[in-house]
């Protein structure tokens, strides 16, 4: 015969952070005389299916030159996914196709110098409803030619005073630039590969395998070389090709992956990455925003003797990696856009109405201390800022900074801005010219009331069990169960839209149970 009786009941509390990953703008491009038709579309589609991809629907844009003339303008179209107001994970992926000009008659100073300011203007793409794509939080990947152009591309945006999130830069070569002589066969100068102040962090992957297609490392950033790339690509310039099949290795987890042109079969997965490194799964896009690893990190993912991964942090200021001169200074910034660099909850990951919990931000604004850029803190049902479900909980001013500024802020939390259930944060920081926003990396669970549910058991020795739980409308509860107040086992969560409700339970066998509510 069954006992049900109940005499557990357990409020709990997370001790360490949900981690989310948020919206931004991932921006691939080409090399030498290549196109975005084969690789880098197949790049970007499968950065959708990476395991911690966040939301269901985001948008894919093409980026190409339409010839006017003489003279080449960008435009653009979009590829796949929703409208950028209509998705939810806020993420827009654009492949940067360059092709009739990734030749000898066009340096990479010429394509930046035509790419950044439609990545900064607020009407270049209509769907956007205003907003430019430099208001989110960039990471730009580039090969061989495209590693210089993407340098090239965020030294343009720190000119004009715009913060990039992530630079990755796959085998860089420079056309005649940074020590490479490519006469007579290439007579344009490129720009030179580098990592400005204005990176947050910067990933470089490079090979000296081939003889006559590699890269170089590039000072400041978090360097791996790659050193074994048997396999893959065939041809006299595989092993260049190789370090972005490689790094679509560690966004494509399938055996086997393919970017369309090229396979990673199980002998590439065993011998592509090292232990550290899992195959793949803990190297390269894992460090991206998306990717969610570390980068603060001292491990060092090649071996004793390496590069650890911190190294592509920033530390022109002090932003967790320490002071050191990582960057190469800016020659000006004309101080039009106000950043938001990291934006963090450090308080508790749960939170009651008629509470405050604690943020911090860093930020940094190229402007006089007297002028004034407004902070707002919203908290957000998805990781879109711009469909309209966000909700204000808490507006200051910052001032202009050439430094970067570090703020904490007090979030009160109340009937009126929060809604019970799970929320992300996002912060967006707004001057007369510019906005920008950020999305912290930890989910926060409001609930209405942390008051410990009640618990009654109805049964009169057959089946099932009733369980009914006395709350207050707007709190999650879990219900478990134990045999023996030992171990524990969920049964059923519950966000509470009135004050009970009732589990029926078709236990079987003989064993006696208990049963608990918590409030996570």
């Amino acid at each position: 015969m069954l006992f049900a009786v109940l005499f557990a009941l357990t409020l709990t509390c997370i001790t360490g952070p949900l981690r989310c990953l948020a919206a931004g703008v991932t921006i691939i491009t080409h090399g030498l005389n290549g196109s975005v038709d084969d690789w880098v579309i197949a790049m970007a589609e499968r950065m959708t299916s990476y395991p911690r991809f966040a939301g269901t629907r985001s948008t894919c844009y093409e980026l190409y030159f339409t010839q006017n003339g003489g003279n080449y303008q960008l435009t653009w179209k979009r590829l796949s996914g929703d409208a950028p107001l209509e998705n939810d994970s806020g993420e827009i992926f654009v492949k940067l196709d360059w092709r009739q000009l990734a030749n000898d008659s066009f340096s990479t100073y010429d394509v930046a110098a035509a790419v950044v300011p439609h990545l900064v203007q607020a009407d270049f793409i209509p769907e956007l409803n205003g907003h430019a794509l430099a208001e989110l939080p960039l990471h730009l990947i580039g090969h061989s030619r495209g590693g210089s152009l993407v340098c090239q591309m965020s030294f343009l945006l720190g000119t004009n005073g715009v913060w990039v999130d992530q630079l990755t830069t796959l085998d860089p070569r420079p056309l005649n630039n940074d020590g490479f002589d490519d006469t007579p066969f290439y007579t344009v100068v490129d720009a030179p590969a580098n990592t400005y102040e204005n990176v947050l962090f910067h990933d470089e992957y490079y090979q000296t395998l081939n003889l006559l297609f590699y890269g170089e490392a590039v000072a400041g950033a978090y360097v791996r070389q790659l050193t074994d790339l048997d396999g893959g690509y065939g041809g006299f310039a595989a092993s260049h090709s190789d370090v972005h099949l490689w790094y679509h290795g560690t966004i494509d987890w399938r055996v086997p992956a393919d970017d369309s042109v090229a396979s990673i079969t199980s002998a590439e997965r065993q011998t592509w990455w090292t232990l550290y490194e899992s195959s793949g799964a803990t190297a390269g896009f894992y460090y991206s925003r998306i990717g969610g690893g570390d980068r603060l990190s001292t491990d060092r993912p090649a071996g004793a003797g390496t590069a650890p991964v911190r190294d592509g942090y920033n530390q022109r200021w002090d932003l967790g990696a320490g002071a050191s001169n990582n960057r190469t200074a800016l020659p000006a910034n004309n101080g039009t856009w106000p950043n938001l660099l990291k934006f963090d909850l450090v308080g508790t990951n749960a939170v009651a109405w008629g509470e405050s919990n604690t943020v911090t931000f860093d930020y940094q604004w190229g402007q006089p201390a007297a002028t004034k850029a407004t902070v707002g803190i919203y908290l957000d049902n998805d990781l879109n800022p711009y469909n309209g479900n966000e909700r204000l909980v808490r507006e200051l001013s910052v001032p202009g900074a050439d430094q970067v500024g570090h703020v904490g802020a007090i979030i009160g939390l109340t009937a009126t801005n929060a809604a019970p259930g799970l929320h992300w944060l996002c912060a967006k920081i707004s001057s007369e010219a510019a906005t920008r926003y950020l999305y912290a990396p930890e989910l926060l669970t409001v609930l209405s009331s942390f008051e410990p549910p009640r618990l009654e058991v109805v049964g009169d020795g057959g089946r099932p069990l009733r369980v009914t739980v006395a709350g207050v409308a707007g709190q999650r509860v879990v219900l478990q169960s134990s045999p023996d107040l030992r171990m524990w086992q969920p049964l059923a969560t519950n966000w509470l839209t009135t004050n009970g409700w009732s589990y029926f339970d078709n236990l079987t066998g003989g064993n006696r149970e208990f049963y608990r509510a918590t409030l996570p």
